[in-house]
């Protein structure tokens, strides 16, 4: 259910004398939940101390149909909203969202490359890889070859039921390096080459839609292995859960924050981005929310064990940057390959 939280900082009016008059809040939009508990302490109230405004926030659901209709209707409700790359690409692609100014913002140099995008600054590093119960196996398993090996690691697997980053993990298990895995999965021999690998475990697959089934699974021992969000398995492993998450060759995406077009605010968003980009921020948000900062000064400023944890670093250093672009132009195809899979 959507909600909305009011944060009044100051007093003062939220848009000088000298600018023209608005009838509403300067308003977020992102995914709600402890992330967005995170986002309040690390970015949302600072920013709306320093500007001396009242900060909105709401929940995105995700999609282009609100972003659509605010384009169609002229009636621009958000001012920032947090997204995944995929959909940000998509609504930049359509005009849904304003150009970055990054020489306002200095240029984005401390950021990790994939951060510094036409519409979208990316702020958060999510690790998309595998986890086990460490109570299970005697011998630790460490890249996507051992995932698929079900003689030495015997079991279920746990796998999303969507082609992306099953495809990339399937062949980088079947051999292909990190960075040469998308140049290999354009070819329709590099696509059968995945399925093939696939076909190796299908018989043990157990599919999940939600992010909290494989903590539950591998706890319970329904399956030897499962992909997971680094985040969830981090947060279970802090509860005392016997839960590892393997970083070797793992995918990492971004979240990021766009400027819906036409936003009255365009101006104090770009104020925020300047604090959402800052590495002391981003550590702040880090150390509540077990995902990566794109700002790579912050490395510095954690302490190693939290660092281990995290998206950055050594971890990210043999992983893969998932493509939205290759998802974008190909996803529906090979969507309609996987489904068919599935079901044979």
């Amino acid at each position: 259910m959507r909600h909305t939280r009011s944060m009044t900082i100051s007093a003062l009016a939220i848009i000088c004398a000298a600018g023209p008059a608005i009838a509403r809040d300067f308003t977020i939009a992102a995914w709600g939940g402890n992330y967005q508990d995170a986002q309040r302490a690390a970015y949302f109230e600072p920013f709306a101390a320093a500007q001396g405004l009242t900060l909105l926030e709401t929940t995105y659901l995700g999609g282009l149909a609100e972003l659509k209709a605010m384009g169609d209707t002229g009636n621009v409700t958000w001012d920032l909203v947090m997204m995944g790359g995929t959909d940000a690409q998509l609504a930049c692609d359509e005009g849904l969202l304003e150009e970055i100014d990054w020489e306002a913002l200095g240029g984005g140099g401390e950021l990790l490359p994939e951060a510094v995008q036409e519409c979208a600054v990316g702020n958060v590093v999510i690790g998309n890889g595998f986890a086990y119960n460490a109570s299970a196996f005697p011998e630790a398993p460490k890249d996507w070859a051992d995932f698929f090996d079900l003689e030495k690691f015997p079991g279920k697997r746990g796998m999303t039921n969507n082609p992306t980053m099953n495809l990339e993990y399937a062949l980088m298990a079947d051999g292909v390096p990190p960075a040469e895995v998308y140049a290999v999965l354009s070819t329709p021999e590099g696509v059968d080459r995945a399925f093939a690998k696939l076909d190796t475990i299908k018989a043990e697959l157990q599919l999940w839609e939600a992010g909290s089934q494989p903590v539950e699974w591998l706890v319970a021992g329904n399956v030897g292995l499962s992909t997971a969000y680094n985040g969830r398995i981090i947060s279970a492993k802090k509860e005392g859960k016997p839960l590892e998450f393997v970083w070797n060759n793992h995918v990492y995406n971004m979240d990021v924050w766009a400027i819906p077009k036409d936003s009255p605010f365009k101006e104090q968003s770009v104020e925020f981005l300047k604090i959402a980009n800052d590495a002391a921020a981003q550590v702040k948000f880090s150390e509540r929310m077990p995902y990566g900062p794109t700002n790579t000064g912050a490395t510095a400023m954690m302490p190693p064990d939290v660092v281990a944890n995290l998206p950055m670093g050594d971890n990210i250093a043999t992983a893969l940057a998932y493509s939205d672009a290759f998802w974008i132009e190909n996803y529906d195809a090979l969507k309609e390959r996987w489904s068919s899979w599935i079901v044979q």
